[in-house]
């Protein structure tokens, strides 16, 4: 019989093939049930790894976790601190300094701020000079033994009523934009001179003051020697509206202001008194405060000693009188002694204190120019 070695070699061929398959696949089917009882088993869970700053992370966890203080004058501090340690990066790396400043301008979110801290001082901690400069400022707030005191510096802002004239100016605050303006005149300058003229109203011993103006929280309106809330005298007033039409006058503003304070009845007297004596309204008494002091920078501008950055003495000229506003190189503080809790003050001074003091800012902020400010 004649072997066909093709046809064996062939068979062969097969049976190796098949017997490598079935073993090929015997290892799968193996791998694949290990597979599965390892996972059920957790055998192939991945402990991962510890980042070697693990506990960094921890004390920054602890320290910025959660913010439990509710004392004014501790996030003050907190604040305070925070502000150098970003002054301080700054030296090192502006770029991060400057991103984090402005994401708590943004948020004004003090513990996710103070984490942003602890997330750059990860990579500082080598930096001797930077890490010496951070504690020497946190070190002396702490354990300097400063005296840190409730309240404002500005004693006379400590009295209750201050607190009842803030939310009673608020509620003018579209009046006195509008007239900031019409007029050109900062609306915080504006609320300068209407401070120095209520705060001596406001006073917990006035019968007024009982009555209405600290439970209702509304700005003293006078009627009798100066009227309204900025206390305008009626004299005053005339001089304001004359100097609005008068074009040789060194207090004449132009000719877009001339029309401000037309009268519409032929009774300009009994008119004005109404204005600026307008319980529900004050927007006259804001303009006439606002043209007053506008006609006096204007007056000190063209006799060449421009006074236009100093509350102070446009609140003391606008509390003295017209007649009393002679321009000159050294111009002094003063006006009216207003009394608050025994102590004096002078209406100039209290006008510049509050302009720069910080309260009411969110309402009342800095323009860029006092004046005029669409032409700067």
């Amino acid at each position: 019989m004649k072997i066909d070695f093709k046809q064996v070699a062939f068979q062969n061929w097969l049976k190796y093939l098949g017997g490598g398959l079935i073993i090929v696949f015997a290892l799968i089917g193996f791998f694949l049930t290990s597979a599965f009882f390892a996972i059920k088993l957790h055998v192939t869970d991945d402990r991962g790894a510890v980042d070697y700053n693990d506990r960094y992370f921890q004390e920054i966890k602890d320290k910025y976790g959660k913010s439990t203080i509710n004392d004014s004058t501790k996030v003050n501090n907190r604040e305070a601190i925070f502000f150098h340690k970003v002054l301080v990066l700054n030296k090192y790396y502006p770029e991060n300094s400057q991103f984090i400043l402005n994401a708590y301008l943004k948020s004004h979110n003090l513990d996710e701020a103070e984490r942003m801290i602890g997330a750059v001082n990860l990579h500082m901690q080598d930096n001797k000079n930077y890490i010496a400069e951070l504690q020497e400022f946190e070190n002396r707030s702490l354990i300097d033994g400063t005296q840190r005191n409730s309240g404002s510096v500005f004693g006379w802002m400590n009295i209750a009523e201050w607190a009842d004239f803030k939310l009673a100016v608020a509620k003018d605050k579209r009046l006195i934009d509008s007239v900031a303006n019409l007029t050109n005149v900062e609306p915080r300058l504006i609320v300068a001179v209407l401070v120095g003229e209520q705060i001596r109203l406001f006073n917990s011993d006035r019968e007024a003051y009982k009555r209405w103006i600290g439970p209702l929280k509304v700005l003293s309106v006078e009627s009798i020697f100066s009227l309204g809330v900025t206390g305008i005298k009626v004299s005053t007033a005339q001089t304001i509206e004359r100097n609005l039409k008068d074009k040789y006058s060194v207090f004449y503003l132009g000719e877009r202001y001339e029309q401000l304070l037309d009268f519409q009845t032929v009774n300009s007297d009994e008119e004005r008194f109404r204005r600026l004596t307008d319980f529900k309204n004050h927007f006259y008494s804001y303009l006439y405060a606002a043209l007053n002091i506008k006609q006096i920078k204007v007056q000190w501008e063209r006799a060449g000693f421009p006074i236009s950055d100093r509350p102070e003495i446009l609140a003391t000229l606008y509390n003295v009188g017209f007649e009393v506003s002679v321009p000159k190189a050294n111009p002094v503080v003063g006006g009216s002694t207003i009394m608050i809790r025994q102590r004096p003050y002078s209406f100039g001074a209290i006008a510049y204190e509050y302009y720069y003091s910080g309260e009411l800012f969110d309402l009342f902020p800095f323009k860029r120019a006092k004046f005029d400010w669409e032409n700067v």
